[in-house]
């Protein structure tokens, strides 16, 4: 590995960010030949194929594997551009995946402080929105260097840290639950009362539902709206049921605006911190704290703000 080229590398990981030919070359200020050149050197190099060109183009189970090293080592270069006190490359970016609840609460104010150091240093994060229990995947693959999830277990090469419980509750706004349902939510009814879901890998509904009917499986009617802040406000406007992080409808349950369904149930969703584990020896002085463990520190210390302890 030590002998694989860093053009080569940062051609493989514009590929997978931008998923095309014409937009990497773009991120990367080269030609597209130059583009398919270094693309070209580096499978002859480790005589494996690393894109299927297809469209959008998508990296094989080989390029999976290098992309990871290459996320790696653009985040060791940015630590030691900071460190010499250079400026980082403007397409220099550290990415980390994130639940979609957690962005619109939580993450954003845990990660301000990172976010304009970047501005003046030059360095950009990327945060990669998903399920809670699927932005691990995104880890795995290479596409992010740390992620928000659901996973205990650390992968090979990587460290996990507990955040904290981030408890879901069911809501509706006073008007649906009065037109819909007067006699409130129950085992009776709640099959014919539309519920909200934010995509299809959703089931925190069907967990509520289960949890206080005590049932298995529950069949409900679902509808879609992939947006954290969209979804909430479509509960208030008495769409259907939500079941939503207690930690954003809180304000609204106090105002009125939604009423809690069965208070006393909620989903609890453990979420971890999981990064890779980089080694570098500019980072590695007791006064200098590599850039993923800085963002690792942050969302910590907002996460302990933020959600109850498991």
């Amino acid at each position: 590995m030590k002998d694989i080229d860093s053009a080569g590398l940062d051609c493989l990981a514009a590929l997978a960010d931008e998923r095309s030919f014409e937009r990497a070359a773009q991120l990367l200020s080269v030609t597209q030949s130059a583009v398919s050149q270094r693309l070209r050197s580096l499978e002859a190099q480790l005589g494996q194929l690393l894109v299927v060109r297809s469209r959008p183009l998508r990296l094989t189970e080989a390029g999976k594997v290098l992309l990871r090293f290459a996320r790696q080592l653009q985040a060791l270069r940015t630590d030691a551009a900071r460190e010499l006190g250079s400026r980082v490359a403007s397409n220099e970016t550290i990415a980390i995946a994130v639940n979609a609840d957690s962005l619109a609460t939580w993450v954003l104010p845990a990660l301000n402080e990172i976010v304009q150091a970047g501005l003046k240093e030059g360095f950009g994060l990327e945060l990669v929105v998903d399920d809670q229990d699927f932005t691990h995947d995104w880890l795995r693959q290479g596409e992010v260097l740390g992620c928000v999830s659901t996973v205990r277990k650390a992968l090979r090469g990587c460290r996990v840290e507990p955040l904290g419980v981030m408890p879901y509750v069911a809501v509706a706004s006073p008007a649906f639950m009065q037109a819909r349902l007067p006699e409130g939510l129950n085992a009776g009814n709640f099959s014919s009362a539309p519920f909200l879901v934010f995509n299809r890998k959703d089931d925190v509904q069907s967990q509520w539902v289960a949890k206080a009917f005590g049932l298995r499986a529950p069949r409900l009617q679902l509808r879609y709206l992939p947006s954290s802040e969209g979804y909430v406000k479509a509960v208030c406007l008495g769409w259907g049921i939500g079941v939503a992080s207690e930690l954003q409808v809180r304000p609204l349950i106090a105002s009125g605006q939604l009423q809690a369904l069965h208070s006393e149930v909620s989903v609890d969703v453990a979420l971890y911190w999981h990064q890779w584990k980089l080694q570098s020896e500019l980072a590695a002085a007791p006064t200098r704290v590599a850039l993923l463990d800085q963002i690792g520190l942050a969302l910590a210390a907002g996460a302990r703000l933020a959600l109850t302890e498991a």
